[in-house]
């Protein structure tokens, strides 16, 4: 049965008692790359609970491996696009090819 506390739902469990959300919660070991991803937020946002340094950091990470996809399939296309029709291929060369494809 939920409980009301303040603006937070509280969901009682039965193994784990109440908690204070009903999304999926992860376990984070600080590992020494962790710890040291935690160092740098802690720099960048000084005096924010490590809970949220930890969404913070896997925000920024997202969005960081977003923009780096989007730029490399933008860099993709614009080599495809300056190398269209550079390639001069022989008459009957794709029949040729087809030849040996089986059916």
């Amino acid at each position: 049965m939920p409980i009301q506390m303040g603006c937070t739902t509280m969901i009682h469990s039965g193994t784990l008692g109440y908690m204070p959300t009903t999304l999926t919660r992860i376990q984070v070991t600080e590992t020494p790359p962790v710890a040291h991803a935690l160092e740098i937020a802690q720099k960048e946002w000084p005096g924010v609970a490590r809970s949220e340094l930890i969404t913070r950091l896997l925000t920024a990470g997202a969005q960081s491996v977003e923009t780096a996809r989007a730029e490399r399939r933008e860099a993709r296309r614009r080599v495809l696009e300056e190398t269209r029709g550079t390639i001069d291929y022989p008459p009957g060369y794709l029949e040729d090819l087809r030849k040996d494809w089986p059916e």
